[in-house]
């Protein structure tokens, strides 16, 4: 079986790759010219150079290799730079799965296609709305978080009106290794592996503490993902996660902790954003529904990410 992983070089994308190639799957990927990762994790993979807006490019790589499994990963993929980067974020998540979404409709209509949607699509939620299951309204509060609405929208449309076969699954904050610190558990876990190495001062700069999140390993919600193209419903949004909040707060101290270190908290205006949501939590009765179940803790993702950055400075 042929798989082709657009953003394979991306955190997500690095870690599909492995689990493809160990399913015995032939695995093809896609990446932009700029995009930089250890390639070398992906061992006997072929990697593209390609950018998704140009429709033309992108043509010809699906007639080239002719998948019968989409993983479409690549976009935008942080709230936090979907602020200042609004415009080209639009455009590589909406625009970028226009192409595949066409690519997949004029060449290989007959694939499984898998579209990486977003639990920020939920957006403005309260804590007493949560756990969030799949048909409560979506209300975006972020760019990314209306991308993702969007990206999601495209799909359900060419299952509704071609009859493909589309996976929408809505992925909660992915964690794991080979990570940029575009987010705040990488963020911390830099800012403590530069300290461990006496490259930084003792002082730990952060945000907005005292939200909670419904944080995934991303070895979990690759399994997850998995159990979705094998089992799961077409055209349906299936929440990946673990149905279980941590607090920002807790993170951070946990992360210092698996250091050793002792640090001074400096928080950061320049980390904090327009808006953020106080508790983002799912509900995942229909992941689990498909016989999948959670493997590592938090604090096992955590240990592995701080031991990753340790390894990357």
């Amino acid at each position: 079986m042929k798989t082709l992983i657009t953003g394979i070089t991306g955190m997500i994308g690095l870690h599909f790759a492995r689990a493809a190639q160990e399913a015995g799957w032939e695995t093809f990927g896609i990446a932009r010219n700029s995009a930089s990762s250890r390639l070398a994790a992906i061992e006997d993979s072929s990697v593209i150079r390609c950018d998704m807006m140009d429709y033309q490019a992108l043509d010809d790589v699906f007639r080239s290799i002719k998948p019968d499994v989409v993983i479409h990963l690549a976009a935008q993929a942080f709230n936090g730079t979907s602020w200042k980067m609004e415009w080209s974020t639009h455009q590589a998540n909406y625009l970028g799965t226009v192409n595949v979404l066409r690519c997949c409709r004029m060449i290989v209509p007959d694939a499984k296609i898998l579209i990486a949607c977003s639990s920020a699509e939920y957006g403005d939620v309260k804590p007493e709305d949560c756990p969030l299951q799949e048909d409560r309204p979506l209300r975006p509060i972020s760019p990314y978080g209306v991308t993702k609405v969007a990206t999601e929208a495209l799909g359900f449309q060419h299952f509704h009106n071609y009859q493909m076969q589309v996976y929408l699954p809505r992925l909660f904050i992915h964690v794991g290794t080979g990570h940029p610190p575009a987010t705040a558990i990488q963020n911390f876990a830099r800012q403590l592996a530069l300290i461990s190495k006496g490259r930084l001062a003792p002082e730990v700069r952060v945000g907005n503490l005292n939200t909670a999140r419904d944080f995934i390993d991303v070895r979990d919600g690759v399994a997850g993902m998995t159990h979705l193209l094998a089992k799961g419903p077409v055209g349906q949004p299936v929440n990946v996660c673990t149905g279980e909040a941590v607090s920002i707060h807790e993170v951070l101290h946990t992360l210092i902790e698996i250091s050793g270190q002792k640090v001074t908290i400096i928080p950061d205006p320049k980390l904090t954003r327009p808006s953020d949501e106080p508790l983002l939590l799912g509900d995942n009765s229909r992941l689990k529904s498909l016989g999948w179940r959670r493997q590592y803790s938090m604090r096992q993702t955590l240990e592995a990410v701080y031991a990753d950055w340790r390894a990357r400075i």
